[in-house]
Formats: C-alpha cells, sequence, structure tokens
C-alpha cells in the first residue's frame, strides 16, 4: 500500500495560521488599549508592536495559500472601509488617516502584481504599491508596506525570514518614539567605549525595533490546523472594528450619553 507523504509547507515559517492570527489579535487589542487609555505605558505598546508583523506574515502566507488573490484583496478592502469610523473615533484620527487595512491591501496587491506578473508587473507592481502609501496617510505608512512585500521575498526560509526582520526592525520607525525606560529600567543608547556601537543602540532604543519579538511566533515550525481548531473567518475580520468600536464607546461615552439624554 503506498503511503503519501504531506505536502511540503510554501513557507519556511509558521504555516499554522489561526495560531498566528489570535496572537495578534491578542497584542493589536493591548497596544490599542495602550495607545487610547495609557499612553505613558509604553510596555503596552512594545508588546503591541508584536501585532503588525504577525498580520503582515499571515497576510503573506495568505498570499500564497489563497485560490483567488483578488477576492482575498475584496475581502480586505471591505473591512477597511467598514473600520475606519471606528478606527477614527476610536484613537481620534482624521477621515484622512487610514487604518491598517489599507496598508494590508496595498502589500497584499503588491504580492498579488508579483504573483500575476501582468505586463510586467513584477517590477513596477511593488513600486506603485510603496509610491501610494506614501502619498496617502495610513497606519505604518510605506514602511509597512515594505515591509510585507520583503516578508513575501524571504517568506521559503527561515533564515531569510529572520534576516530581513532583524535588519528591517533596526531602521523601522528610527527618530519616532525613543524609549528612556522599560520597566523601570533606563534604556542603553550609546555606550561610550563603542563609538562605533553607538548608531545600533540609538536604533534599538526606539519602540518600532520592538517589533522583533514577532519574530519567534512566524519562525515557530507549525504547520496549519487541519481538521482541528479553526478561528471562523468572519470572526477573524470581526475583531478589528469590533474591538475599536468598543474603544471609541468608551472614549466618547459622555459626548454619546449627553447626545441622548437630549
Amino acid at each position: 500500500m503506498a503511503e503519501f507523504s504531506a505536502p511540503l509547507p510554501r513557507t519556511g515559517g509558521n504555516e499554522n495560521k489561526d495560531f498566528v492570527k489570535i496572537l495578534a489579535v491578542v497584542f493589536m487589542i493591548i497596544d490599542h488599549i495602550g495607545a487610547a487609555f495609557f499612553p505613558g505605558v509604553y510596555e503596552l505598546r512594545i508588546l503591541g508592536r508584536i501585532a503588525f508583523p504577525l498580520f503582515a506574515w499571515g497576510m503573506v502566507t495568505g498570499a500564497v495559500y489563497t485560490r483567488n488573490i483578488w477576492k482575498y484583496a475584496l475581502r480586505v478592502l471591505i473591512v477597511g472601509i467598514v473600520s475606519q469610523p471606528c478606527y477614527k473615533y476610536s484613537m481620534n484620527h482624521g477621515w484622512d488617516e487610514l487604518n491598517v487595512f489599507a496598508t494590508l491591501l496595498l502589500g497584499l496587491l503588491g504580492i498579488a502584481a508579483i504573483r500575476e506578473n501582468r505586463f510586467g508587473s513584477r517590477y513596477w507592481g511593488p513600486v506603485l504599491a510603496v509610491v501610494i502609501a506614501c502619498i496617502f496617510k495610513m497606519d505604518y505608512g510605506f514602511q509597512g508596506v515594505l515591509f510585507i512585500l520583503l516578508l513575501y521575498g524571504a517568506r521559503q526560509n527561515r533564515a531569510s525570514i529572520a534576516a530581513m526582520m532583524t535588519a528591517y526592525c533596526l531602521y523601522w520607525g528610527f527618530g519616532t518614539l525613543s524609549l528612556k525606560t522599560v520597566l523601570g529600567l533606563p534604556v542603553i543608547q550609546q555606550v561610550s567605549f563603542l563609538p562605533q556601537g553607538r548608531k545600533l543602540f540609538a536604533h534599538i532604543a526606539q519602540i518600532q525595533f520592538w517589533a522583533i519579538l514577532a519574530l519567534p511566533v512566524m519562525l515557530l515550525p507549525m504547520r496549519s490546523s487541519g481538521k482541528g481548531f479553526h478561528l471562523p473567518k468572519w470572526l477573524g475580520y470581526a475583531f478589528y472594528p469590533g474591538h475599536l468600536a468598543v474603544i471609541a464607546v468608551i472614549r466618547h461615552w459622555p459626548e454619546i450619553t449627553a447626545f441622548f439624554s437630549r
């Protein structure tokens, strides 16, 4: 009787999409609670840095395994549109500041351009996606779109994923929020006896560097959950606008009660 081995994975990283998505949602909620209610508690924001790389990795594996990447992109677009009012009122952003699903959508369209390669789109498609992200304001901006594209390029090898992630995180968000203390301990930003290493410590002191904490999860040797537990697709998409709506209601509760008490 012939024996059939399981098909080889199409990526070198964690392929259990449900596990990755659940962790991404947990860290996303931690991040948004910190941003909305405890902006001075940087530890919450550090943990929140784990969320986007996991969502990006989920986008990469989803693009690799989906039967129709354009239907996948349409779902991402719809969730982004539905989420925009929740994003605005929960985080007090303007209407011109797009939520993270705009970033994920552009990254996915860049991947689609590479995979489809229509009229040489594997060359100009990713560039166009990054340029569009430079024109419009969106969560994580062009850095987020570029991260997704680079992650897709490195997807098939664990060493490549680790190298790309480490190099990118060292420069990701440099010049934004600089950490002074973590858990009450001072963050080293430069070392006098390492003159050539000062920039390294300065980069590590940036909050976005700590997206590197997502790397162990991305590299776990886990396959698809198969016939086991599966997170309903609609639930995975609903978490984003749902939790933002709850935060928006809490933040604007006085205005809401005042409006209905007229």
